[in-house]
């Protein structure tokens, strides 16, 4: 290695640290208002405050290794993952209202096993249920969220 050869940066893992660091930093500021309280007396800003501080501090970790590390190239990328997984959780946004939470989470479960390319049918079908009672069971009669189970 010559002493003109530059190193290349980790630049993903910087950008990443960057963007961490900047919303972890963006969430302290716009909960600098709030209470914070003590850990017995939570305020309304104590949550908010120790995730965002954990955020940035996970955020600056990612970006000192970085800057830190060499760039090792990990070949060409394969999008067609991302794009299903985009393709489910914007099915499920838009389907959720009219269609109810068992049909568009079941489309989200089914879409995105697609990504998978070693997934099974038969695991896909069976989680699918399974993981539909359980979120309809949690979110819709424990926690009350205000969505239809089934097509009004």
């Amino acid at each position: 290695m010559s002493g003109s050869s530059k190193v290349k940066r980790d630049y993903p893992d910087i950008l990443a640290g960057l963007v961490m660091t900047g919303l972890g930093a963006l969430g302290l500021w716009a909960g600098r208002d709030l209470q914070f309280g003590t850990p017995s007396m939570m305020g309304p800003g104590f949550l908010p405050t120790v995730i965002c501080g954990i955020i940035v501090a996970i955020g600056l970790v990612v970006l000192i290794k970085g800057l830190l590390k060499e760039h090792d190239s990990i070949g060409a990328s394969n999008f067609k993952p991302l794009f299903i997984l985009v393709a489910a959780i914007a099915g499920f946004a838009l389907m959720a209202e009219t269609l109810g939470f068992a049909i568009s989470t079941a489309w989200l479960l089914i879409v995105g096993s697609l990504a998978d390319q070693e997934s099974r049918w038969r695991e896909i079908l069976i989680s699918t249920v399974v993981l539909t009672a359980f979120g309809a069971f949690i979110f819709i009669y424990g926690l009350g969220v205000q969505m239809p189970i089934l097509p009004l």
